[in-house]
C-alpha cells in the first residue's frame, strides 16, 4: 500500500496515568463495556456471576445499567474477563453494533455468541482505527454505495451481482485480468481488513463484514489457511458490503449473491472462459489457479457454471481431485507466503503515528482501556522482547 502526501495530523501522544483506584471505576463504570468484555470472552452472565460469587440476576443488572457492580467486584471482573480495570471506565467512544448488521459467511455454524464474540472484536477493530484517525489519515473510503465514508463515488452499482463486480472492476480500474494481492487493493479503498490468526481466531466463524462509518471486514485466516479460499472468502464479503449494505444479513439468497458476485470479481467470464479448458482436465486447473488466484474447486465450478462441464462430469471431477489434495499443486498454500494478502494499514498507522508523533505502544493501549498485549494483537505487531532459551 502506497503512502502519498503528508498523511499525518499531529497531535501529542500524551502520558499513561496511573490506573484508578476500583472505586473510582465503579463511579463511572459503563455498562455497556461490561457486555463486550462478556461477548469477547465468549461467557455466560451465569459463568460471570460464577466466577465473582454474585447472581446472574446481579450481572444483568450491571450490564443494563440498573446498578454498578460494588468497587471489591471490579477488579475481580477484570481477572474474569481479562481486561485491565480501565476497561470499564466510561467516556471513549462506542461502536453502536450488533450481530443483526453483519454477513457472515458461515450462516450454519456461527452460533448466537460466536457471532456475539465477532461483533465484539469488531468494536474494537473500529475502536482502534479511530484511535489512529486521530493521528493519521487513513485511505479514504472509495466505495460505491457505501454512504458512511467521507469520500462519495456518485456511482451506483448495478443490483445483478454479475454486473456489480464488472462495474466495480472498472471503477477501480483493476482491468480484466488476475487479481494479485487482493487484501491490499481493498486497504487502498478506505476498507479496514482484520485476519485473526492464533489464539484470537474463531475458526468457527469462518468471515463476516460489516459497514459502520468505514467497511469492517474480518478474514479468519486460519481456519483452513488456505490462500485460495481465503481470497475468494475477502471477494465474497465485498459482494456484502456493496450489494447488501442497505439490507438485512441473514438471507441465503444473499449468500448466493455474494458467492456469483466473488467468482465474476475473481474470474471475469469473457477473460478466464478462453483458458478453461473443454473438458476435464485437473493439471491444467491447477495451473490456472496459480494464474487467477482461486481454487482448482471454484475453476471446476466456473467450467459447469459456463456450460463446459456437466453435472456429472464436475461430479466425477470433484470426486478425482478429492484423492489429489496432498499432490504437489493440489496442496494448500498458506496465506502467510502471500503478503499482499495480509492486511498491513492499521500496523502502517501504527508505525507512521509512532514515528511522526511518538506515540507508543503503552499509550495506545491506555486510551483504549485495553493491555498492551491486546493492543498489540489487533495490531499484529511482532513481540520485540528477545526471547532467552535455556538450555539443560
Amino acid at each position: 500500500m502506497r503512502r502519498t502526501g503528508n498523511q499525518l495530523s499531529l497531535l501529542p501522544s500524551g502520558k499513561t496515568d496511573v490506573d484508578p483506584a476500583p472505586g473510582a471505576v465503579a463511579r463511572v463504570f459503563d455498562a455497556a463495556r461490561l457486555t463486550q468484555a462478556r461477548h469477547l470472552a465468549g461467557k455466560t452472565k451465569k459463568e460471570i456471576a460464577e466466577a465473582i460469587r454474585v447472581t446472574p440476576a446481579a450481572v444483568g443488572q450491571y450490564e443494563s445499567g440498573m446498578t454498578k457492580p460494588r468497587p471489591e467486584l471490579i477488579p475481580l471482573l477484570a481477572d474474569t474477563l481479562g481486561v485491565p480495570i480501565t476497561f470499564f471506565v466510561s467516556g471513549r467512544p462506542h461502536a453502536r453494533l450488533d450481530a443483526s448488521g453483519a454477513h457472515f459467511r458461515s450462516l450454519r455454524s456461527a452460533r448466537a455468541w460466536q457471532r456475539d464474540k465477532a461483533v465484539a472484536h469488531v468494536k474494537q477493530v473500529w475502536e482502534l482505527t479511530l484511535a489512529l484517525e486521530k493521528r493519521v489519515q487513513l485511505p479514504p473510503v472509495d466505495l460505491p454505495g457505501f454512504a458512511g465514508g467521507e469520500m462519495h463515488s456518485g456511482v451506483d452499482l448495478p443490483r445483478s451481482p454479475v454486473e456489480a463486480a464488472r462495474a466495480l472492476r472498472a471503477y477501480w480500474r483493476l482491468g480484466t485480468g488476475p487479481i494479485p494481492h487482493l487484501v491490499r487493493h481493498l486497504e487502498t479503498h478506505g476498507i479496514v481488513v482484520d485476519a485473526p490468526s492464533g489464539d484470537r481466531a474463531d475458526r468457527e466463524v469462518d468471515a463476516f463484514s460489516i459497514s459502520y462509518l468505514r467497511p469492517i471486514m474480518v478474514l479468519t485466516a486460519n481456519r483452513t489457511d488456505d490462500v485460495y479460499r481465503y481470497r475468494f472468502t475477502a471477494a465474497h464479503e465485498l459482494g456484502h458490503l456493496v450489494l447488501h449494505g442497505d439490507t438485512a444479513p441473514g438471507d441465503t439468497q444473499h449468500e448466493r449473491e455474494a458467492d456469483a458476485f466473488a467468482a465474476e470479481f475473481l474470474t471475469p467470464r469473457d477473460s478466464v472462459m478462453p483458458e478453461l479448458p473443454a473438458r476435464v482436465d485437473l493439471r491444467r486447473l491447477a495451473d490456472l489457479q496459480r494464474v487467477w488466484g482461486v481454487s482448482v474447486d471454484s475453476l471446476l465450478y466456473r467450467c459447469r457454471e459456463v456450460g463446459l462441464l456437466s453435472d456429472q462430469a464436475a461430479a466425477r471431477a470433484w470426486r478425482n481431485l478429492a484423492q489429489l489434495r496432498s499432490q504437489p499443486g493440489f496442496v494448500t498454500e498458506s496465506v502467510s507466503r502471500y503478503p499482499g494478502e495480509q492486511p498491513v494499514m492499521l500496523r502502517q498507522a501504527f508505525e507512521l503515528a509512532a514515528a511522526q508523533t511518538g506515540l507508543t505502544l503503552p499509550t495506545l493501549a491506555h486510551e483504549l482501556g485495553w493491555s498492551v498485549s491486546r493492543t498489540r494483537d489487533l495490531l499484529n505487531l511482532e513481540e520485540q522482547r528477545p526471547v532467552l532459551r535455556l538450555v539443560p
